[in-house]
């Protein structure tokens, strides 16, 4: 009898160790799918997140290369203006040189 009530017992445990290893590798298989789908999610917001950073930086500089172009539009201006003096004094004698050598070929 004592035998017979030992292999009830071992079949028991047996069965109560199946039932908790198959209820464990069901916990980790859900544990797994779980981080991967947390990970696919990680990586799609990392993934906006690192782009809405590439379009701003792109914003960014295009508003500098604009500023940039802006300042040296008006620092070309002031030189012009502040060199217009000798600018004509230049174009006067190159059309002065231009006009000498013409009328020397002319025979003048």
């Amino acid at each position: 009898m004592k035998r017979i009530i030992e292999e009830v017992v071992e079949e028991k445990i047996s069965a109560d160790l199946k039932q908790a290893h198959q209820k464990a590798s069901e916990i980790v298989k859900s544990a797994e799918k779980e981080i991967s789908e947390k990970m696919a999610d990680a990586r799609e917001k990392t993934r906006g997140i690192i782009q809405s950073a590439v379009e701003e930086a792109k914003k960014e500089a295009e508003f500098v290369r604009r500023e940039s172009l802006k300042e040296a539009d008006k620092e070309k201006d002031a030189l012009i203006k502040s060199n217009a003096d000798k600018i004509d004094a230049i174009v006067d004698d190159v059309s002065k040189i231009i006009l000498t050598t013409e009328a020397n070929r002319n025979g003048e």
